[in-house]
């Protein structure tokens, strides 16, 4: 089922990409395994899917062993409270929803620990929306990556943002489109820092992110299947 899926995600993928005037290839596929179990992963993996991400610390922890199949990558892109920043980051290779400086120096500080770089994204609360975590002002954001040249164990790959919660394709178009106009600014700002990685979409609105500059897609529901929150 899962090569299936899989497939039909990434021709739809290809679909976007050919509507958007854009390079095939150009976006990359995150598979998110949220409540599905590492033989769904492996299966994934046996099918050519390489990237993976995971929200939840805890889950990271008891799904992964820490030897890999090799070339699998995999990032934390929940929201990461501090006090668990020593517990996942010798776990990952990136992680995708640094929404403060504190935060920030926290993981340079258990990567130096751990002795390995690993990459970040920084998460840009577009939607305004109370409920979601991520950079609410540009000020701050900014603040932030001014420190994060100073970090030789932080690697900066990007922005991220997650489209409105239960918003129509205008509400979500606007989201996608004002972080790619912050990544502009950043790359303005901060031009010896990397933004090459503009993380946006998910299984409902992938589509429309990718016609707005995303070059990578979080999709876990449409290669999944639904998730048992039973579990």
């Amino acid at each position: 089922m899962i090569k299936e899926t899989l497939e039909q995600v990434r021709e739809e993928i290809r679909d976007a990409e050919k509507l958007a005037g854009r390079a095939e290839g150009s976006v990359a596929l995150m598979a998110v395994s949220k409540l599905h179990t590492y033989e769904n992963v492996l299966e994934a993996y046996a099918c050519g899917q390489r990237l993976f991400g995971e929200n939840h610390v805890q889950e990271v922890e008891a799904k992964f062993p820490l030897q890999r199949p090799e070339g699998m990558v995999l990032h934390l892109i929940g929201h990461l409270q501090s006090n668990k920043v020593n517990k996942i980051v010798p776990l990952v290779d990136g992680i995708d929803s640094v929404d403060s400086l504190r935060l920030l120096e926290k993981i340079e500080k258990a990567a130096t620990a751990s002795n390995k770089t690993i990459e970040v994204l920084f998460e840009v609360n577009t939607s305004g929306e109370e409920q979601k975590s991520g950079f609410v002002s540009d000020e701050a954001l900014f603040e932030t990556l001014s420190h994060a040249g100073e970090m030789p164990h932080i690697k900066v790959k990007g922005l991220m943002t997650v489209g409105p919660l239960g918003g129509d394709a205008d509400k979500n178009r606007q989201a996608f489109r004002r972080l790619r106009q912050l990544r502009d600014e950043c790359q303005k700002r901060y031009p010896s820092l990397d933004f090459s990685t503009l993380s946006m979409g998910m299984s409902g609105d992938f589509p429309i992110a990718i016609e707005e500059g995303s070059t990578m897609v979080r999709i876990g529901t449409a290669i999944f299947g639904p998730r048992n929150y039973n579990l």
